[in-house]
């Protein structure tokens, strides 16, 4: 029998089968315990494979779990990476097609000028990327931060939403104490006290809050772009019948994601049982963050968005020189998909 969360379970406990998901928003390579993606299964039939880089919990669960693996007349091989930068050194490398990741990892990779292409895109609510305090905290705003100690992964989405809401109150990194810590060791000083506060994302935010061990400060909702991604290798753009089989492979994955929204808790149970997530936290999530999502055209105002972070990043350093983003996008799935402005959607009050 499962623990309930609000039992005193160790942090590295409260973290394991959330470190499967680390991949979504963190750019640092560290987060990563290994460079390539594990052998996978393959679905489908006929005489085309369109080799898929996924995260666990990720693509090939919620296209399983949809239906939407049950007629292919291609193959598709998974092959599972532990983190974003990981599956996008190997779209670099021609070893993966396509794969997902978050709004941070391609920024990192334009920068380290990979081979990428941005192919599609997902517009999600980003309540779920936080900065977290303990309940008892006195913090109360982001500008009471000033002097605080902040744990966050360095490069990661988090690490974008801490600097916009520090901005944002008329403060800069140079104003807070920044600890530099993936989510386990994160977790592990925010429950014993080590840092004030934790800069962090979905469904490491649900995970925390149901388990009463804090609560929110603030979140990214109209600070952070909540954008997530498709990124395919040029050389599978320039092969025609990969490209049909791409074209084919998103449109299955945005029927996925309808789906998703209108079956939370189905989908929630299939998370969870994916990852090790509690099935409440899996849920929560879904309905903060991963059941929100709308697919949505890669347009000027992607584009534009993602640019911010790269400068902002570059600003920072942690990005060598200039990037042009729009030299690392494919428009021509866009097809009659809405605008990147349209609204996520909603389930009402979050439980």
């Amino acid at each position: 029998m499962r623990r309930p969360l609000g039992s005193a379970l160790p942090a590295a406990a409260l973290l394991a089968p959330l470190a499967l998901l680390l991949g979504a928003c963190s750019a640092s390579p560290s987060a990563s315990t290994s460079t390539a993606g594990s052998g996978g299964g393959t679905d489908g039939k006929g005489s085309l494979t369109l080799n898929v880089g996924d995260q666990k919990g990720g693509s090939e669960a919620v296209l399983r779990a949809a239906g939407e693996l049950d007629d292919l007349n291609y193959k598709i091989h998974w092959s599972t990476f532990t983190s974003g930068p990981p599956l996008l050194e190997a779209v670099n490398a021609k070893a993966v097609d396509i794969g997902g990741v978050g709004n941070t990892p391609p920024v990192f990779a334009a920068g380290a000028g990979s081979k990428i292409k941005v192919v599609a895109a997902s517009h999600g609510t980003a309540k779920g990327d936080t900065i977290l305090v303990p309940d008892d905290s006195p913090l109360k705003k982001p500008a009471d931060l000033k002097g605080k100690s902040v744990a966050v992964a360095q490069g990661s989405s988090a690490h974008y939403q801490l600097v916009a809401s520090l901005r944002k109150a008329g403060l800069g990194l140079k104003d807070i104490k920044v600890k530099y810590l993936q989510p386990a060791d994160a977790l592990a000083a925010f429950t014993s006290g080590k840092v004030d506060a934790w800069a962090v994302w979905d469904p490491y935010t649900s995970q925390v809050l149901r388990g009463g061990k804090g609560r929110v400060l603030t979140d990214g909702d109209g600070l952070t772009n909540g954008l997530a991604f498709q990124v395919a290798s040029p050389t599978a753009l320039g092969d025609k019948k990969k490209t049909a089989a791409i074209k084919d492979y998103l449109d299955r994955l945005r029927r996925a994601q309808d789906w998703v929204y209108k079956h939370p808790e189905e989908w929630a149970k299939v998370w969870a049982k994916d990852t090790g997530l509690p099935y409440e936290v899996a849920l929560d999530a879904v309905k903060r963050t991963n059941g929100t999502r709308v697919t949505v055209a890669v347009d000027k105002a992607v584009v534009a968005s993602e640019q911010q972070i790269a400068d902002v990043f570059s600003e920072l350093k942690l990005i060598p020189g200039k990037v042009d983003f729009g030299d690392f996008v494919d428009t021509r799935f866009n097809g009659d998909l809405p605008a990147s402005s349209t609204a996520p959607r909603t389930y009402g009050k979050e439980s």
